[in-house]
């Protein structure tokens, strides 16, 4: 599924979080948005999934516009928010289960997507276990879990991966690279080696607007750096290239 974004604006009062930003994410492909704490990652996130009315501009999901279509929308994407958002108290696959009859979907059906879940993303030896007793790594994997038994056509990621120590973050990587060409993923993340592994493109955001679209490879070619971070600063700091 494409997304496309014309001219997309979000202001708070006297502060514009996000400035008149246009750009299109192609199907299936991993779209990365890179930017410095208060960029308007998050806000922009937040528009592109109805959280967060926007004042001004156009999203369009293939051919359905966001101001008219956005309950038809909202069934075909999902987000995995930076924050945990599972019920400590009901186990691994009760969890699961839960969001796929909030979703409308027959018992039948939860079950069956949340088995095929359960399975892709190794969850079998914790689904009888309560989601409290889980690792930080294991929430979050089920956090990722609950987020795609709804068989989402766009999954939005926002910072999968804060706050894990490193095993738990490529573990989690593998599980996304499976993901890839299945359906249209936009990632948010602070870590540069994470977006470079991950991404078929990087947006940089900042001060709320886009200031570069480009691969990782061609990032780092173009700035003639040698590590998508110093290529990032770069960017970030206008010096000339």
């Amino acid at each position: 599924m494409t997304i496309k974004i014309k001219n997309l604006t979000k202001k708070y009062k006297d502060f514009v979080a996000v400035n008149n930003v246009s750009f299109d994410i192609k199907n299936n492909e991993t779209f990365s948005l890179l930017g410095i704490n208060g960029a308007g990652k998050t806000t922009l996130i937040k528009m592109l999934t109805g959280l967060t009315k926007k004042t001004n501009g156009e999203v369009f999901y293939d051919e359905l516009n966001m101001d008219t279509n956005l309950n038809e929308i909202k069934q075909i994407i999902n987000i995995s928010p930076q924050e945990n958002a599972v019920a400590e108290s009901l186990t691994v696959k009760e969890n699961i289960m839960f969001i796929a009859k909030i979703y409308g979907f027959s018992k039948e059906k939860s079950l069956k997507n949340t088995e095929n879940i359960i399975n892709l993303l190794n969850l079998q030896e914790f689904e009888n276990k309560k989601a409290k007793i889980l690792s930080g790594g294991m929430q979050r994997r089920l956090s990722l879990a609950m987020s795609l038994v709804t068989e989402p056509k766009v999954l939005f990621l926002d910072e999968p991966t804060l706050g894990l120590d490193v095993l738990a973050r490529e573990q989690l990587w593998d599980l996304i690279k499976k993901l890839k060409r299945k359906m249209t993923i936009i990632l948010t993340t602070h870590y540069m080696e994470e977006a470079e592994k991950l991404s078929n493109r990087i947006a940089i955001i900042h001060n709320g607007k886009i200031i570069k679209i480009d691969t990782p490879s061609s990032l780092i070619k173009s700035t003639k750096t040698k590590s998508l971070e110093q290529a990032f600063v770069k960017i970030i700091k206008g010096e000339k290239i």
